[in-house]
């Protein structure tokens, strides 16, 4: 019975890796989950140190989505403040994208909200629109590169967790 529960436990644990499609926060679900599961389980004993790995694995994910938002606007030459419109951007469009394509538009809303947020900013600093278009690309082009990392990371972190519940 215990690779029925077990198998179950990390079906769920799985389908919570979906989340990221919707910009929440997946991987700190996966991780509570998975404390969760080493509370209820009798006999599971994860330790510290597994729990120092799923923590760490999901704070890198977070800075590395935005390191890379960044630095990729940075790259493409935007300013400061194009940069922070890239950011609120990309939570913005998150979150006005979310009730389209059964939640699906909240990936798609914090990518365009990326690029838009930058250009916007950029264009009201009074860059021209070439300049404001190629930092908005920048934007767009680190803030998929974040995510991808950011799920990457929380896949890194179900296989741990099949690791450790796996009877």
């Amino acid at each position: 019975m215990s690779y029925v529960w077990a198998t179950l436990y990390l079906s769920l644990l799985f389908a919570v890796l979906g989340l990221h499609i919707l910009s929440l926060p997946a991987n700190w679900v996966l991780l509570g989950l998975v404390a969760l599961w080493g509370w209820l389980a009798p006999g599971a004993h994860f330790g510290w140190q597994f729990y120092a790995l799923l923590i760490g694995l999901a704070v890198v994910g977070e800075v590395i989505e935005f390191v890379a938002q960044y630095y990729g606007s940075k790259k493409y030459g935007a300013t400061g403040k194009g940069n922070l419109g890239g950011m609120l951007g990309a939570i913005v469009g998150a979150l006005f994208g979310a009730p389209f394509f059964f939640g699906l538009g909240a990936l798609a809303g914090a990518i365009a909200g990326a690029y838009f947020g930058c250009y916007f900013f950029e264009r009201h600093q009074g860059r021209d629109k070439a300049e404001a278009r190629h930092a908005a690309w920048g934007a767009m082009y680190g803030k998929v590169l974040g995510m991808a990392t950011k799920i990457g990371l929380g896949g890194a972190m179900w296989v741990a967790a099949v690791q450790k519940i796996w009877p």
